[in-house]
């Protein structure tokens, strides 16, 4: 059975020995543990030390100890009116004191090592209790508090304790217990072996563990057998491990988490290095894992040092509720436990659930509430779904032909022999047009594929199930007459003579050219918005263009449209009906005698309206683009020398943002404005330039970001504004590579960890293996520790 996991968020006094009535046996007690997802940034809303279970006390110190203190440096420390003028916390202060914290929650300053090794039995001097629990405020002396605080006999005890706990080699039971150098050398070898097992488990994803582990089994899972394959292939290896101490192999399951943990916290450190003081943005959805648990991903939008939009991944947290304040405080909560800070946010991308988008009670405002600067913006890549499956409803005899499109992949598909049969006879196709020159051959060309059923809420499906359609239309054909043939009784053939009939009419034929002509200009719009460093100026821009290119078609795109169809009808022997003449109106009796010609059918009645329903639908759904923020943002495009660029809007755009932007700044800013457009149209690196993320990577490589730095501000803003919440559906996917039937036991805090490096490959795969062990050292007290030299020049890295 797994290990039960009890989160620390509960108080001292429900973990009491619990209460039993005579003659009843005392239930066992819950062993309690934490994570790192419990650690809370902000010291004002931590609970003390002493009301953490005492099995897992270091374990909570060791953990806050390696965090570091809280201390944000670019937020506004609200100002006070004391002793006749305003007063504030100043950030200048952490570099003369590397103790102290600040608590945006209580405003208030705080001492790490006093936090964690207070004595509260000792007699309380220089505020050492205020500063391990109630805080300091008094801003007028708070320097020369600071400076007692810092001889203070208690601090300095509470500081030498700190350093003693996380020395482990000057441990009083290390010096009980004597390590040979040949074993601390083979206790080396050992962990850089199974570290670098490990290391390639985790970037293929595959499991460690196996069913059974033990010396006789055949199959001890992956990560033994690979330390078992190391062992016979590097003499040294084996050595190590057969002659090494047996209580300290590295095989454990523990161990292999510790590992695990400790890459994940190297690849987290490096990510909290990049967004260090830089405002960004956040990505959320929440999916349900393979173990029925609802997890919630959350990503990271920055721009970095080199004027590059990043998309980083946090982390996952499992969240029991999915109401709006549940996942709200689920994301203060581990936003907080990385040090970073609610009022850096500057914008917010979900999908269009109520519970995130709400206008009143949802994610979104609520956000918006504690920090108005965080606009939300509704994934451009959902709302263009949206539009799709709009589109495939938008006439009756649209919907018709959608509601035929599943059943003639169920019927082709319906089992292995016609599955076979339609790539045998698809093959026999693409080999006779090969053989008449009617396609091209070449890599990557003509290769096996198969049918699959449009879905809602799968991106491309339905283009994707058209196209094949088309590519295999004579193989579909075939398969349909084989099914219709083979059936026993006739009740039996599952409709496939009429869906022989369907595919054969003229009308099926039109609405499927129709529907790809109309989705492949979709397409194209949504792998754009799909990318990372997508960003909002553009995406207006593309929308801008498919809305031309719609209209474009309607104006235009009539005849070359009827010219394939009946090219396509007259290959496949397709009756092709005159357009002069009249027929019923579809869906009324023949009775009522009104009549339309087949021109007006199928031009004004499908394809007019076909068009003008996606053509409405986006203006609909991307109506935010008209809001006054992003029009804003519109002068940014790059395109036609800055076209576009209009100093006033962006000046506003400034004064949208006012908490980036101060009065001096507002002052300045027109003629940096003025300044900076004609210095980039004399700049032979910006002519061609068509997107706003090269604008900030140009800035960057030729210093204007220093020169200019207001407008960079502007264009970093504009970049962090989310786009698209592709990124976040990557993460599911990778979710479910990691979390398998066959591992659905698989912890919270252990399938995060995996799948941070899973996710982020390209930072860990430049972490060197130093790093990792030096952090794996010092999560837990070790039985052995590396050599000396080993650890000096870790550090020196």
């Amino acid at each position: 059975m797994p290990k039960r996991t009890i989160h620390t968020y509960f108080s001292s006094s429900s973990a009491s020995t619990p209460h039993t009535n005579e003659g009843t046996s005392q239930p066992k007690k819950l062993r309690a543990e934490f994570s790192q997802s419990d650690l809370i940034g902000d010291p004002g809303k931590r609970k003390p030390i002493d009301d953490y279970q005492p099995e897992i006390r270091d374990q909570v110190k060791r953990a806050y100890a390696l965090n570091g203190p809280t201390q944000p440096r670019d937020i506004i420390f609200p100002r006070k009116w004391m002793s006749g003028e305003f007063r504030s916390f100043q950030k200048t202060w952490y570099d003369e004191f590397d103790w102290l914290e600040y608590s945006e929650y209580k405003d208030a300053a705080y001492c790490l090592y006093c936090y964690l090794f207070f004595n509260s039995a000792k007699p309380k001097k220089f505020g050492s209790s205020v500063f391990a629990h109630q805080g300091y405020v008094n801003w007028k002396k708070a320097k020369d508090t600071f400076n007692n605080h810092n001889v203070c006999k208690t601090h300095v005890e509470a500081r030498l304790k700190c350093e003693d706990f996380m020395n482990q080699k000057t441990n009083v039971g290390r010096k009980l217990v004597q390590i040979s150098k040949e074993e601390e050398k083979r206790y080396e070898i050992r962990l850089t072996a199974s570290l670098g097992v490990a290391r390639f488990l985790i970037m293929q994803g595959d499991a460690f563990r196996g069913h059974d582990e033990s010396s006789t089994s055949l199959n001890k899972g992956t990560y033994r057998e690979m330390i078992d394959w190391y062992k016979d292939k590097v003499e040294i290896v084996k050595e190590a491990y057969e002659k090494g101490s047996k209580n300290c192999q590295m095989l454990s399951p523990d161990i292999q988490k510790d590992l695990t943990k400790a890459c994940a916290e190297e690849v987290t450190s490096v990510i909290m290095d990049e967004i260090r003081g830089k405002k960004f943005s956040v990505l959320i959805d929440e999916s349900r894992d393979v173990s029925i648990k609802e997890q919630m991903a959350v990503i990271l939008r920055f721009v970095n040092d080199e004027g590059k939009v990043m998309e980083r991944f946090l982390g996952l947290q499992h969240v029991q509720s999915c109401t709006a304040i549940a996942l709200k405080e689920a994301l203060v909560r581990m936003l907080s436990s990385h040090n970073l800070s609610i009022s850096m946010l500057r914008g917010q991308g979900y999908d269009g659930a109520s519970n995130m988008r709400g206008e009143f009670n949802g994610v979104q405002k609520l956000i918006r509430d504690e920090n108005p600067y965080a606009f939300y913006v509704h994934c451009f890549a959902h709302q263009l779904q949206l539009v799709v499956v709009t589109v495939s409803t938008s006439s009756a005899d649209i919907a018709d032909f959608f509601n035929y499109v599943p059943l003639i992949v169920n019927n082709v598909g319906a089992s292995c022999m016609r599955k076979d049969a339609l790539l045998a006879k698809h093959h026999d196709v693409l080999l006779e047009k090969i053989e008449n020159g009617e396609i091209m051959t070449g890599r990557g060309l003509n290769q096996e594929s198969s049918l699959a059923r449009p879905g809602d809420t799968r991106w491309g499906s339905h283009l994707k199930t058209l196209l094949r359609i088309l590519v295999m239309w004579e193989a579909i054909i075939d398969v349909l007459e084989i099914v219709k043939k083979d059936s026993i009784k006739p009740a039996c053939n599952g409709g496939a003579l009429g869906l022989i009939g369907k595919m054969e009419s003229f009308d099926f034929v039109f609405i499927l050219h129709l529907m790809i002509e109309l989705l492949s200009m979709t397409d194209i719009l949504s792998r754009a918005l799909q990318r990372k460093d997508q960003d909002i100026v553009e995406a207006m821009h593309l929308i801008m263009d498919v809305k031309d290119g719609l209209q474009d078609m309607r104006e235009n795109g009539w005849e070359p449209l009827l010219k394939k169809v009946k090219t396509f009808c007259e290959r496949n022997e397709i009756e092709v009906p005159d357009m002069d003449d009249e027929i019923n109106v579809r869906g009324t009796s023949r009775r009522r005698k009104q009549k339309v010609t087949n021109m007006h059918y199928y031009h004004v009645e499908i394809f007019l309206v076909a068009i003008d329903a996606i053509l409405t639908e986006l203006n609909h759904r991307f109506s935010e683009t008209s809001s006054e923020l992003l029009v804003c943002m519109a002068c940014f495009n790059p395109r036609k020398s800055f076209s576009n660029f209009d100093v006033d809007k962006l000046v506003r755009l400034a004064e949208i943002y006012a908490e980036d932007f101060d009065i001096g700044d507002l002052t300045i800013l027109p003629n940096e404005l003025k300044s900076f457009v004609n210095r980039a149209r004399r700049t032979p690196e910006f002519l061609g330039c068509t997107e706003l993320g090269k604008v900030a990577e140009i800035m960057v490589k030729t210093n204007m970001n220093t020169s200019y730095q207001r407008v960079y501000r502007l264009i970093e803003l504009t970049l962090i504004l989310p786009v698209a919440t592709a990124s976040v559906d990557r993460i599911f996917s990778a979710m479910s590579i990691i979390k398998t039937d066959l591992r659905s036991k698989m912890g919270d805090e252990w399938l995060n960890d995996l799948m941070i490096c899973y996710n982020e490959k390209e930072i860990f795969r430049k972490i060197c293996n130093e790093k990792i062990k030096k952090r794996f050292e010092e999560m837990k007290k070790r039985r052995i520790l590396l050599p000396k030299k080993l650890m000096i020049a870790s550090s020196d890295e």
